[in-house]
């Protein structure tokens, strides 16, 4: 157990890390330390890499913007259109230039995922629940919310399989009743879950999304994220964030001040672009979205991890586009 804890540590202060190389040294430790290392080795390596990596990490901190280093590009499978198999897939999407690929889970093949992140080299860093929209925590149906359960237990075991640490969870629909007994009975519900999460280490994300909770959806723009800050801490579980969505509520509210007010909550990112003067979603960086702000907002929270890319999809070329656009609006450095 101590030994697949540092295992994670390390991976932590490799994503962190802004170059290539120095990802490739800490993640071959990683390797070695499973196959060569007693558990004191392991564990005096683990103290070492504690004390040295803020020095690495301060390398990132001077060069470009914040998020230089700290956040890492992923997509949703679904996006990419090419490809004949999952390998062909993941190869097209690292080629385009992400860092990650987040698969739909439960359904996968574990050992064919397996088999395509060796091949290319690219990780899946987490997966999305698959019929969380149609099989929901908030429905009034107890037959239903154990058949919602089941699901996300099962997703939490295939991402930990192959080695993903969030499972995005939309939790329901407003729809399915008085916003006091959704909001306490999907929190019922979600919790069972928490055993296997916190056993496999695994974040239950959820995403806000346009589902009419913990938001009015016929209000304006002057909303606050107050309602998603109190639904995360009632779970009282290190376990459940937020994968924020920095796309979806523009409409709402200042996803700068959402983010300020989401903090340590948000564990991952989604983004598209949307504009208010239309009222439409856009391309990652059209349309009126205040990104300044949320970078701004993403330095002063101390955001580090993963955004994942939730856009129209396509070919190699659309792809490149859309790494290109998450690039603009992040302010990164590719290939640093």
């Amino acid at each position: 157990m101590l030994r697949r804890i540092c295992q994670r540590y390390f991976l932590r202060v490799a994503f962190r890390l802004k170059t290539n190389k120095t990802q490739a040294i800490i993640k071959g430790l990683i390797m070695l330390s499973s196959k060569l290392f007693s558990r004191r080795q392991f564990v005096q390596l683990a103290a070492t890499a504690a004390v040295s990596s803020p020095l690495l990490a301060r390398g990132a901190e001077n060069k470009g913007g914040y998020l230089n280093g700290r956040l890492y590009k992923t997509l949703k499978i679904g996006m990419v259109g090419a490809g004949k198999t999952l390998e062909e897939k993941f190869a097209i999407a690292k080629e385009a230039g992400f860092d990650g690929i987040e698969l739909n889970c439960p359904g996968i093949d574990v050992k064919e995922v397996r088999a395509a992140i060796k091949a290319t080299g690219l990780p899946v860093d987490g997966s999305v629940n698959a019929g969380h929209w149609s099989v929901r925590h908030t429905d009034a149906d107890a037959a239903t919310r154990a058949k919602a359960l089941e699901s996300l237990k099962e997703a939490l075991r295939q991402t930990h399989a192959v080695g993903g640490n969030t499972v995005l969870l939309v939790v329901g629909r407003g729809s399915d009743g008085p916003e006091e007994e959704i909001w306490k009975r999907s929190v019922e519900n979600i919790s069972k879950a928490l055993p296997v999460a916190s056993e496999l280490g695994i974040h239950i994300a959820v995403e806000n999304v346009w589902n009419q909770f913990c938001y009015d959806h016929e209000g304006d723009h002057s909303q606050t994220a107050e309602k998603f800050v109190k639904y995360i801490d009632e779970f009282d579980s290190p376990w459940v964030g937020m994968q924020f969505d920095i796309g979806n509520h523009w409409k709402y509210g200042s996803m700068g001040d959402w983010i300020r007010q989401l903090n340590k909550r948000i564990v991952k990112l989604d983004l598209k672009g949307f504009s208010r003067e239309m009222s439409k979603f856009t391309k990652i960086g059209e349309g009126d979205l205040d990104w300044a702000d949320v970078r701004k907002a993403l330095a002063e929270i101390k955001f580090t991890g993963w955004a994942a890319a939730e856009v129209r999809g396509g070919d190699l070329e659309r792809l490149k586009e859309v790494s290109a656009n998450m690039d603009r609006v992040f302010g990164l450095t590719p290939n640093s």
